[in-house]
């Protein structure tokens, strides 16, 4: 089954007695892997007890297909659930899935299965979509919502607080995987230590210069129009791991702004109370780039750029066709109507 949203933290603190199987997958590899522990972790307690926990190679499985089943059925000699792991899984054991949740071996175990992204038409996500017994849930990058959810997290376990500026930079500044926002706000953490306060400049000041390469280039060439650029930003942070749709939504933001700005403008603000308003405020050495891009979207272009953006995001996730393809496509059509502005 496709596990709503609604249900997902219940489930990871204690998964329904009925489900033999758990699948998540997705572009941000950092939250598949932070899912799947919690997950192991409300089944066995402990994983690092090998009696209950078993780590097996999806090529492994792939080859020897009859062991999925011997280790589902097997007993805790600790009493307790079994767990298994298989991890960088993929549509090679998809039709393996489909049969052992079609007729899983007596006992209790959980299988826990990690893998990327995933198409619609995966056979692996499909078996465990179709199956009553297991769950598939998707781990896509965060969204601003739960980028401030995870700084109030991380942060407020340490009775750090944080003031409303340094939790909109954050938000804007995390993001792509789950693993680095959370390791990145750590660090923050002991910046400023125990009960201390995050401002912006405490943010900026660790946050900032550890934001993946390539993605600030990116956004900014394409909103240029410099189609070179953008090429070179984009290879750039593909190869530091980048994931697509994490490129689109910083674009998306970017373009959020330049539209928020136009309205104010409409509205009789001056350019420069514009800018000044602007939270997060944009570093100094970006506000003449910005200004010329203004000139470059005026509202209702900015507009369609971010009905453009919105689609590709929806594409890289749906259509199966590749994810970096797609963001590329989406980047190059806004420089390119850059491009024609400016000429």
């Amino acid at each position: 089954m496709k596990l709503p949203p609604a249900r997902l933290a219940a489930f990871l603190a204690k998964p329904d007695a009925a489900i033999r199987a758990a699948l998540f997958y997705g572009a941000d590899a950092g939250l598949v892997r932070e899912r799947a522990d919690r997950l192991a972790l409300a089944v066995a307690g402990d994983l690092g007890d090998a009696f209950r926990v078993s780590d097996l190679a999806a090529a492994d499985l792939a080859a020897d297909p009859a062991r999925l089943n011997d280790e589902a059925a097997a007993l805790s000699l600790t009493g307790g659930r079994r767990l298994l792991r298989v991890r960088e899984a993929g549509d090679g054991i998809g039709t393996l899935f489909e049969r052992f949740l079609a007729d899983p071996p007596p006992g209790d175990s959980v299988t826990v299965v990690e893998a990327a992204e995933l198409p619609q038409r995966s056979s692996l996500r499909r078996a465990f979509e179709s199956a009553g017994n297991a769950a598939a849930i998707a781990c896509y990058g965060d969204d601003r919502r739960a980028l401030e959810e995870l700084a109030r997290e991380v942060l407020g376990a340490r009775g750090i607080v944080v003031a409303g500026e340094a939790l909109a930079y954050l938000a804007e500044h995390l993001g792509g995987d789950r693993m680095l926002s959370r390791r990145e706000l750590e660090k923050l953490a002991l910046f400023v230590g125990d009960n201390g306060k995050v401002g912006l400049a405490e943010a900026a000041a660790v946050v900032g210069d550890s934001a993946p390469l390539g993605v600030e280039d990116a956004v900014f060439a394409a909103a240029e129009g410099d189609a070179a650029a953008l090429e070179r930003a984009l290879t750039r942070a593909f190869q530091e791991g980048e994931m697509p749709v994490s490129l689109l939504r910083a674009l998306m933001r970017h373009f959020h702004r330049l539209h928020l700005a136009q309205a104010r403008l409409a509205a009789g603000m001056s350019e420069e109370e514009t800018l000044k308003s602007l939270r997060p405020p944009l570093f100094f050495k970006l506000q003449d780039r910005f200004r010329r891009q203004l000139r470059l979207w005026p509202e209702r272009r900015a507009r369609q750029a971010l009905e453009l953006l919105l689609q590709a995001e929806l594409n890289a996730k749906r259509t199966g066709l590749p994810p970096e393809a797609v963001c590329r496509d989406a980047l190059l059509r806004i420089a390119r109507g850059a491009a024609a502005r400016r000429s």
